[in-house]
């Protein structure tokens, strides 16, 4: 099981989401924990550090927990993303290993992680995700 912590930010019915170098997949901006991090210490890392952006941590809130299939390792392998929502300060732009900041709808679905694509139906369903 890999352990993530994921920024879900949805603006005018698009999701932001990130692609790493090399990579043919979008995820949801965020990450695993370093050792003794809580969840918000690893959101506001993760994010400062893949898009240059701060997370205001008194505005975040846990939106769910999703479990799949981890992208891109060996069957049998799952991700549990324990996501949040919250606003920032600053303009979302690729650093680090992140090649590409993009604004997903739905119709891109099949471009991001099985799990993103489990969010990704739950925004929809919610109409949050266009």
């Amino acid at each position: 099981m890999i352990d993530k912590v994921a920024w879900v930010r949805v603006e005018d019915g698009r999701i932001l989401s990130t692609r790493s170098r090399g990579k043919d997949t979008y995820y949801l901006p965020g990450g695993k924990r370093e050792a003794g991090e809580s969840d918000l210490e690893t959101l506001a890392r993760e994010i400062r550090e893949e898009l240059a952006v701060e997370i205001l941590l008194e505005s975040a809130a846990r939106l769910g927990v999703w479990e799949a299939r981890a992208h891109g390792h060996a069957d049998g392998v799952t991700v549990r993303m324990t996501c949040y929502t919250g606003d920032y300060r600053g303009t979302p732009e690729a650093s680090a290993e992140i090649e590409e900041v993009a604004w997903l709808g739905y119709a891109d679905r099949d471009r991001v992680s099985a799990v993103d694509q489990l969010i990704f139906d739950d925004l929809r369903e919610s109409g949050l995700l266009r």
